[in-house]
C-alpha cells in the first residue's frame, strides 16, 4: 500500500512538472498555455486570431476570430493553411485546414510587464510555409522580448488578385493585419507592450513586412521593422499584371474559359483546395511566384494596398519608422540546383530570365538589354560551370539585392534616417562549397535561420552575439545602442554608405554593392514596368 502511495505521489509531482501552465485573459477568453521542458519560457500555440471566410466568400478579407468562455488549451495542433509542399518544408503529416488563421505567442518566463514585442512573419514564396516553421525560443529565452507567429493564407487562396468584390485581392496581407491589430489588443494580457512592437521576416515574409509599412491599414500599429533578405519592391513581391497571372495560373490548372472573368471567378471559387494548390510556381524563368501581393482596385472597401510600391515610396507616402535591413552575401544560391537545367536555357535564349518588373518597347530592345545583362554577369563567356558564380550573383541581385537598395535608396531620398544596413556573409566548415568552385558564402536567410530555431545548425556563439545585434535593435531602435562594446553602427545614408558586415566579426563599411546597384539602377529608370490595378 505504501508502495503504491509513493508510486502516485511521483506519477502526480511528474504530471504537475509537465503541465506547469500559465492561464491569461485575451478578449475571446481564458488561454491556457504550458512552460517549454527544456527552456524556460511558456508558449501559448495556435491561437485564433481571425477566421478564414469559407466557401464562395473564401477570397474575402478575415473574419473575427471565435470567443469562449472555458480555457482554451492553447497546444501545438499543427494547423498549417492549405499549400503545396513546393520545397520540401512539410517534413511530417501537419493538420491542413482551411479556417487556419492561428498565432502562436512566445512568452519569457518573467513577471515583468511591458516587455518589446516582435512578431515574425514567415518566408515560402508566398505559397508554402508557416509561422512556426522557424521560431524564436532563443529571442525569448533572452527575456527581451515577446514574439509572436503566425500562419495567413497562401498561394492563390491568399493572394488570388482579380479585382472583384468576391476575389478583391491581398486576402493574405489582410490576414496579417489582422494579426497585428489582434496583437494590439491582446498582447498585454502575455506581458507585453504594445507600443514597442517590432515586426519582422524573412523572404516573402521580408517583402510582407515591408509592405506592411507602406499600408495605410496599419497605422499605429509597429514601431520598427526588420526585412531579411526580401524588399517590397521585388518583382516576386508585387503582380505586375494580376488579372494576367489569374489567367495564366487556370490554365495551369487546365481550365480554358480563363477570358470570361466571371466564368473564371467561379472557377475559382469552387475549385477544392487541393488541387488550387496543385502547381508548382517556385522554378519560374522571370524570377516571381506568379501569385503575391497586388495594387488593389478601390472597390470601397478596405484596401491593403492602393498604390504601386514604388511611387509610394518616390512621394515619401508612408510613416518611417527605424529599420534593419538586409541580405547575405550569396542569396542567389536558392537556384543552384537549377543550375545544370537553366545554364542551357540561358545559353540559348538569356532574355527570357529577365525579371518580369521589365518592360520593352520592342524585341530587339528586350534582346540589347538582356546582352548587356549577360555581359556583365558573364562577360566574353557563356553560362557555364567556370562561370557559376555569376549565375549566383544575377539571381540574388535581381531577386534580393538590388531591390533592397532600391528601396533603401527610395526611403533615404524620402527621409528615413533610421536605416541600418549590413550585409550577412558568415559561413562554417559545414556550409557546402559552390558548385565548380571552392567558395562558400552565406546563403538566402542564412542571417535568419542564425538567429530563429528548427531550421539550421549554425555556431551557438555567432548566433548569440548575432542576436543580440537583432534584440538591440527590437528593444532600442537601435542595433549598436551608445555604451556598448560592439562596433558603432550608424544609419545609412547616400550611396548605399554606411553598412555593416556581418561575418565572424562584425565591421563597419563603406557603400554596398554600390557597382552592382548602379548597374540595375540604370536599366530600372528605363524599363521599369509599373504593375497594373486588376481591371477586370
Amino acid at each position: 500500500m505504501i508502495l503504491l502511495i509513493l508510486f502516485c505521489y511521483i506519477f502526480a509531482a511528474a504530471s504537475c512538472s509537465r503541465t506547469e501552465s500559465r492561464l491569461v485573459n485575451i478578449i475571446q477568453g481564458p488561454v491556457r498555455g504550458y512552460k517549454q521542458p527544456d527552456d524556460d519560457i511558456y508558449i501559448f500555440y495556435n491561437i485564433p486570431y481571425a477566421t478564414a471566410p469559407t466557401g464562395s466568400q473564401r477570397f474575402k478579407a478575415p473574419l473575427p476570430p471565435p470567443n469562449w468562455t472555458e480555457p482554451y488549451e492553447a497546444v501545438d495542433k499543427e494547423i498549417i493553411c492549405p499549400q503545396g509542399n513546393l520545397m520540401g518544408f512539410i517534413h511530417k503529416p501537419k493538420r491542413i485546414q482551411e479556417d487556419c488563421l492561428v498565432a502562436s505567442v512566445y512568452a519569457p518566463n518573467t513577471e515583468e510587464k511591458n516587455i518589446p514585442v516582435v512578431v515574425y512573419v514567415h518566408g515560402g514564396a508566398f505559397f508554402t510555409g508557416w509561422g512556426d516553421f522557424a521560431v524564436p525560443k532563443s529571442l525569448v529565452k533572452s527575456k527581451k522580448v515577446i514574439a509572436v507567429t503566425f500562419n495567413y493564407r497562401l498561394g492563390a487562396h491568399g493572394f488570388l488578385c482579380l479585382g472583384t468584390k468576391d476575389i478583391p485581392g491581398n486576402a493574405g496581407m489582410k490576414d496579417q493585419v489582422a494579426l497585428l491589430r489582434w496583437v494590439n489588443k491582446n498582447i498585454a494580457s502575455f506581458g507585453g507592450n504594445p507600443e514597442e512592437i517590432t515586426i519582422a521576416g524573412f523572404s516573402s515574409g521580408a517583402s510582407s513586412v515591408d509592405l506592411l509599412m507602406l499600408s495605410k491599414m496599419t497605422d499605429g500599429l509597429f514601431k520598427r521593422v526588420i526585412p531579411e533578405s526580401g524588399a517590397n519592391i521585388a518583382a516576386f513581391s508585387i503582380q505586375s499584371d494580376p488579372i494576367k497571372n489569374a489567367k495564366e495560373y487556370a490554365m495551369m490548372l487546365n481550365f480554358d474559359k480563363y477570358d470570361n472573368i466571371n466564368a473564371l471567378q467561379d472557377f475559382y471559387k469552387t475549385i477544392g483546395y487541393e488541387e488550387l494548390h496543385s502547381v508548382n510556381v517556385i522554378n519560374r524563368r522571370d524570377s516571381t511566384f506568379l501569385l503575391s501581393p497586388c495594387v488593389e482596385r478601390n472597390l470601397g472597401e478596405e484596401t491593403f494596398l492602393e498604390d504601386n510600391p514604388v511611387n509610394i515610396l518616390k512621394k515619401g507616402n508612408f510613416k518611417t519608422v527605424p529599420m534593419l535591413y538586409g541580405f547575405t552575401n550569396m542569396e542567389g544560391l536558392f537556384r543552384v540546383p537549377l543550375f545544370e537545367q537553366w545554364k542551357v536555357l540561358m545559353n540559348e535564349k538569356f532574355s527570357n530570365f529577365l525579371p518580369a518588373d521589365l518592360k520593352f518597347n520592342n524585341d530587339t530592345e528586350m534582346e540589347e538589354v538582356a546582352e548587356k545583362v549577360r555581359q556583365f554577369y558573364f562577360g566574353a563567356k557563356y553560362v557555364e560551370d567556370e562561370t557559376i558564380l555569376g549565375f549566383v550573383n544575377y539571381f540574388a541581385d535581381i531577386m534580393f539585392t538590388y531591390p533592397i537598395l532600391r528601396s533603401v535608396k527610395f526611403q533615404v531620398e524620402a527621409g528615413n534616417h533610421e536605416i541600418y544596413l549590413y550585409e550577412y556573409s558568415y559561413f562554417d566548415d559545414t556550409t557546402p562549397y559552390i558548385p565548380h568552385t571552392s567558395i562558400r558564402g552565406a546563403a538566402h536567410c542564412a542571417q535568419s535561420f542564425a538567429i530563429l530555431d528548427g531550421v539550421a545548425s549554425v555556431d551557438e556563439n555567432h548566433s548569440k552575439s548575432l542576436r543580440e545585434l537583432w534584440l538591440n535593435f527590437m528593444t532600442t531602435g537601435k542595433p549598436v545602442p551608445s555604451g556598448t562594446k560592439l562596433p558603432a553602427w550608424p544609419p545609412v545614408r547616400a550611396d548605399w554608405s554606411p553598412h555593416m558586415s556581418l561575418n565572424k566579426t562584425f565591421e563597419l563599411k563603406g557603400s554596398l554593392q554600390k557597382e552592382r546597384a548602379l548597374f540595375w539602377e540604370n536599366i530600372y529608370e528605363k524599363y521599369y514596368y509599373n504593375p497594373l490595378t486588376p481591371a477586370p
